[in-house]
């Protein structure tokens, strides 16, 4: 395991057992935890992309604003739903906000899950050609992206420009050099993980995936990530490739870490459906003491087989509190899973 980061879904309550009751204490508090997670040591600050939710929703401003604030973490996306998405525009917004970070973006994007309303990209003015699923949609939308990041002239200038142009064709500005080679893709199957090598991008496995073989959860991912990697080189690219799988991992050092998940120490995969068709499997939580969770952990094929960990982290109990549960991972586990 090379690196280790955070992953938060940003959700919100107005409720009274909440630490993020509005849109503000969610946005502000994911800096204020990158800054923490820098301190302690930890690798990447990574935000989930919800959209018609109580949840993190837009997300350049923020990585921005914790590209502004720190100075050596990675940040990025897991992900950013591409159905949604204006990839010129996108483009130019991901450049601006990895300049502002030194070239620490590492951008997570998919075809998108489930969202919280009937094909909401339709409100965005997104819509499939003839032919199309939405899911062809956002991997089109994926690849006019990932062109547009290569830095290319693509349009025809003016003849009587206000500004003075370079010659030739003229790109999207801001351009960030090396942002085509920190995309991931989120892949849900196998296929996509295959169809992500063969573009290039690296690969982010979450906590669920379909469920192709009835295996168990962390048996499928490594699967899935050893046919990426042989994808990857048979597609003969000169980089080496990473691959973050996520996961919900708490150890439990006091009473509050207890009171809050000593509840999940017999935690197993569940079986669910995305949509009527899907049939998923959604990886298990892992709660306990130091030296069992590392016993767990050490028997996860696919933690084995990824070089980077997510650790989802329950962001309504506050920064204090998730910095306490990302320290105790970086202290008491990680070493013994090969961090550093």
């Amino acid at each position: 395991m090379k690196k280790i980061g955070f992953l938060s879904f940003g959700h919100w309550t107005p409720s009274p057992q909440s630490q993020t009751r509005s849109a503000g204490d969610t946005l502000l508090q994911s800096i204020e935890l990158a800054v923490a997670a820098e301190q302690l040591g930890l690798d990447g600050a990574y935000y989930r992309v919800h959209h018609f939710a109580r949840q993190l929703a837009s997300p350049f401003p923020l990585l921005a604003a914790v590209g502004a604030r720190t100075s050596k973490i990675e940040i990025g996306t897991a992900v950013i739903d591409m159905r949604y998405e204006n990839p010129l525009y996108m483009a130019e917004d991901a450049g601006s906000a990895d300049l502002i970070a030194g070239g620490r973006l590492q951008l997570g994007i998919s075809r998108g899950s489930p969202e919280q309303v009937i094909d909401g990209w339709r409100y965005f003015g997104y819509q499939p050609a003839e032919g199309e699923s939405d899911a062809d949609m956002g991997r089109r939308h994926a690849e006019v992206f990932l062109d547009i990041l290569r830095g290319e002239g693509f349009a025809k200038p003016n003849p009587q420009p206000m500004f003075p142009n370079p010659p030739g064709l003229l790109r999207l500005e801001p351009h960030s050099e090396g942002l085509r080679e920190r995309i991931w893709w989120g892949a849900g199957s196998n296929a996509t993980a295959v169809w992500a090598a063969q573009l290039g991008m690296n690969l982010q496995s979450s906590t669920l995936k379909n469920d192709e073989t009835g295996e168990a959860f962390h048996v499928q991912q490594a699967a899935q990530i050893r046919a990426y990697r042989a994808a990857w080189k048979e597609a003969g690219h000169s980089r080496e490739p990473r691959v973050s799988v996520s996961r919900s991992i708490f150890a439990l050092m006091d009473d509050r870490d207890r009171a809050y998940f000593g509840g999940e120490r017999g935690g197993e995969d569940q079986i669910g459906f995305i949509d009527p068709r899907t049939r998923a499997i959604f990886g298990r939580s892992y709660a306990a003491e130091p030296d069992a969770l590392i016993e767990q952990l050490k028997q996860d094929e696919a933690i084995a087989e990824a070089d980077t960990l997510l650790l989802t982290i329950p962001n309504q109990l506050g920064v204090d509190y998730c910095a306490h549960a990302i320290e105790a991972i970086l202290k008491h586990v990680a070493p013994a899973l090969g961090w550093r």
